[in-house]
């Protein structure tokens, strides 16, 4: 679940547990071929010798010679440019049922939109975002001859935006009432107010839930692969297909979305302490 929280300290466990466990599924077919080609009176020098030149012409064969790295590189543009333009609809999607939501939670009024938020929450937050991807693309926009692009990025902000509204109304409902009643009292409606008032301090204290919903975007996006989009998955998939390696380009991959995910974990970090700083 997206809500669930690890203390910073498990959380570095787990990544150096991951970093290790690529480490070793990077080097182990390596050592092996090494044990293989050199002589059985071989020492474990030799050994490690000829493993890391073995892994040295993976690395060259598969990802440097005849540039294969842009197949990489070119699909990193792509994820990054769904993530950005997903996380914009979801954003945009997510404040308009959070305010119709809350709105009925705290007025009773939009019953009829409150039911259809409702029933979106619960089908986009209850089934797998990759069957989502496939429904949205194969059924409905592929036949209409909608770039995959553009369906990824509709499928995922749409996804998206199931969870930014919840974490959103969350933040609404936790604002006190009486800030309604300040909002009233300067002459404003429950729109205004909402607006004003009422929407920035709960933007506010969900943007650090926000920031983690966009590292958790970014991760789902690895598999628009599926419906033919050139991202960093399909660009693996690729050098898999004519250097028949499977270890350089999907850990080299892996690594690429750990070191995003580290650097955008350490902003959300940054981002709440000085949010702290601020209440005080």
């Amino acid at each position: 679940m997206r809500d669930f929280k690890i203390s910073k300290k498990v959380l570095w466990i787990l990544i150096a547990a991951l970093s290790v466990s690529l480490i070793f599924s990077f080097a182990v077919p390596a050592f092996a071929a090494a044990a293989e080609s050199v002589p059985q009176d071989a020492g474990i020098v030799d050994i490690v010798k000829e493993a890391f030149l073995e892994i040295k012409h993976d690395i060259y064969s598969v990802l440097i010679q005849n540039d294969n790295y842009k197949h990489i590189t070119d699909g990193l543009g792509v994820t990054i440019e769904i993530t950005i333009a997903a996380l914009f609809i979801g954003l945009a999607l997510g404040f308009i049922v959070a305010i119709i939501r809350s709105t009925h939670d705290k007025t009773g009024k939009f019953k009829l939109l409150d039911s259809i938020c409702k029933l979106y929450l619960t089908v986009f937050r209850g089934t797998p975002v990759i069957v989502q991807l496939l429904i949205i693309y194969y059924l409905w926009l592929g036949k209409m001859g909608i770039h995959e692009n553009i369906a990824a990025i509709i499928a995922f902000g749409v996804n998206s935006g199931a969870y930014v509204a919840e974490i959103l109304r969350s933040g609404i409902m936790s604002i006190d009432n009486g800030q309604f009643e300040a909002g009233r009292s300067l002459g404003f409606n429950y729109f205004k107010t909402m607006i004003y008032i009422v929407l920035p301090q709960a933007f506010k204290n969900t943007l650090p839930t926000l920031a983690n919903e966009f590292i958790v975007l970014l991760k789902e996006t690895s598999v628009a692969s599926f419906i033919a989009v050139k991202d960093m998955m399909k660009g693996a998939n690729a050098l898999v297909g004519f250097t028949y390696n499977m270890n350089v380009p999907y850990i080299t991959v892996a690594l690429i979305y750990l070191v995003m995910v580290l650097v955008l974990q350490k902003g959300v970090s940054i981002l709440e302490r000085r949010l702290r700083n601020s209440d005080h």
